[in-house]
């Protein structure tokens, strides 16, 4: 239990339903579909889908999204929502123009957005009220506009380059970022959802709409038939085992397989026996996350094209990886991926009064994505295919059809005494680590689920080991002694959300402070 002196916050008890995401807005409206007789999947829908107006440079139409989904006495569903390479994607045609890498904020950086027809299906799947009533409380919201919270603010004031001009007049129509309470609408794709909840998927993979979308991504080779093909796939998820817990993720092209490797190799080590706070944790973190994002950038891709997973999540591969690990000195940071990385995403968990829990999480990979916006509905891009790679014969590499590695990753925790938690954990590459810090947080050191996401946080960037400020100074110098070049974080590590379903029945819901979010339930 926290301090009550010192600043933070609790916990959220309830026992009929529970949402918590990164906005207290879009949890409101995800609590009253459920208090509607909604499922978890209505619920999650309608939140998440107002999280693109409440949070414009993380999210949105232009997007894509997985999910896990979890409903008692059956097994955990893994939902695709992750877009395609257009048909005439031609990784060979942008070598030539001199790109060694995918271009961040062109066209040919837009694999067709997925998310829409992810929402379509897991309402067709799950939902009980219809995709127009889970919708309607962001079409409101999106036509008559929301205050900009604090911390979107303070990310949309580093992002103020970024837009495009159609961007510009739909998303920044003022000059430079606007300020905490400013107000922010999109009454353009206000409509887009309005034909949505009207036609489903056709609403917008279809007609005026496609139209729209194929005018601003001109010249790329993107066609109404790469559009109209658009689809969601559903499966069988990944896990392992950590303690006493199990682990579920997100298959390939997600990189869940990521933080189970983590976990494998610190599984070798009695994390139990160290300070949670203290350099020797966060340098065993460090240099397990340094060997699984290795054999990540080299072995995750397309589930068609994917190499190796099962050597990656071998007990044996972590026990080898394991052995490399010196205690009292850094290795080497892992090769930079060809493909990009990002910081930006929401994530949105839902519990209902069935037990039903989504596990969702919904990006348009950078901050603002391309920068690409439609000009008539503005319906901004993500820039996805920047996580491909140019790199001739690499599972990743850019082919038409194929999904490229993507980032983002929901994820479901079961402890032994039958608690069930789905959570997330923001921040672009970060969040295999981060899943991995969850756990170990609440495996191996016991502490409860707010001050699991509460706990400070350290994560490499380029050659430099992060540092958030919520660790003491003192922690610098003794990581520098062991090799590790230290800096402080210009924006905190990540975000996260959690719901822990317990055994006698109560829902605890968390919330990253990080983030200007919260848990609610009824």
């Amino acid at each position: 239990m926290r301090d009550f002196h010192l600043p933070g916050r609790s916990a959220v008890f309830a026992e009929n339903g529970m949402c918590a995401t990164s906005h207290p807005l879009a949890a409101q409206e995800a609590l009253r579909i459920l208090q509607a007789g909604g499922s978890a999947a209505d619920a999650a829908i309608a939140g998440a889908v107002l999280l693109g107006v409440c949070e414009p440079h993380m999210t949105g139409l232009g997007g894509d999204a997985f999910a896990l989904v979890s409903e008692p006495g059956k097994d955990i569903v893994a939902v695709n929502g992750s877009g395609r390479a257009h048909a005439a994607a031609d990784a060979e045609r942008l070598r030539a123009e001199g790109h060694a890498t995918m271009p961040l904020s062109s066209p040919h950086a837009v694999t067709i957005p997925g998310a829409v027809d992810a929402f379509c299906t897991m309402s067709e799947r799950w939902g009980r009220l219809g995709l127009d009533r889970c919708l309607a409380p962001a079409i409101d919201y999106f036509e008559a506009g929301v205050p900009v919270a604090p911390r979107v603010a303070f990310d949309w004031a580093g992002l103020t380059d970024v837009l495009g001009p159609d961007a510009r007049r739909h998303f920044q129509p003022g000059d430079g970022a606007p300020a905490p309470g400013a107000r922010i609408a999109l009454p353009g794709q206000a409509e887009v959802l309005r034909r949505i909840a009207r036609d489903g998927r056709a609403g917008f993979y279809e007609g005026e709409v496609a139209a729209d979308m194929l005018a601003a991504l001109a010249g790329a080779g993107h066609t109404p038939e790469d559009f109209a093909a658009a689809r969601t796939d559903i499966g069988a998820p990944i896990a392992g085992g950590y303690g006493d817990a199990t682990l579920t993720e997100h298959p390939p092209n997600g990189q869940g397989a990521t933080a189970l490797l983590i976990l494998n190799i610190l599984s070798r080590f009695d994390l139990s026996a160290l300070d949670p706070n203290g350099a020797d944790r966060v340098h065993l973190e460090i240099e397990a996350a340094k060997l699984a994002y290795d054999a990540r950038n080299r072995f995750l891709a397309d589930p068609d094209h994917v190499t190796r997973l099962e050597h990656m999540l071998s007990p044996d591969t972590a026990a080898g990886l394991a052995a490399l690990i010196d205690p009292a000195q850094a290795l080497p940071m892992p090769a930079p991926a060809s493909e990009a990385v990002h910081r930006d995403t929401v994530y949105i968990t839902v519990v209902d009064r069935d037990r039903m829990a989504v596990s969702l999480i919904y990006s348009i990979f950078h901050g603002f994505g391309s920068g690409i916006a439609s000009p008539r509905f503005g319906i901004l891009f993500q820039n996805r295919g920047a996580g491909f790679s140019l790199e001739p014969g690499h599972p990743n590499a850019l082919a038409p059809g194929k999904r490229p590695m993507h980032t983002i990753i929901p994820a479901l925790l079961d402890r032994a005494d039958g608690t069930r938690m789905p959570f997330g954990v923001m921040g672009g590459q970060y969040q295999p680590c981060g899943h991995a810090r969850v756990v170990t947080s609440l495996v191996s050191f016991g502490m409860d689920l707010q001050g699991a996401l509460d706990a400070p946080r350290t994560f490499f960037e380029g050659d430099t080991l992060m540092v958030e400020r919520g660790y003491p100074e003192t922690l610098h110098a003794e990581l520098s002694a062991r090799g590790h070049d230290v800096g402080v974080p210009h924006t905190p590590i990540g975000g996260a959300q959690a719901i822990a379903i317990r055994p006698d029945g109560v829902l605890e819901g968390a919330s990253d402070p990080r983030k200007d979010g919260c848990a609610l339930g009824y």
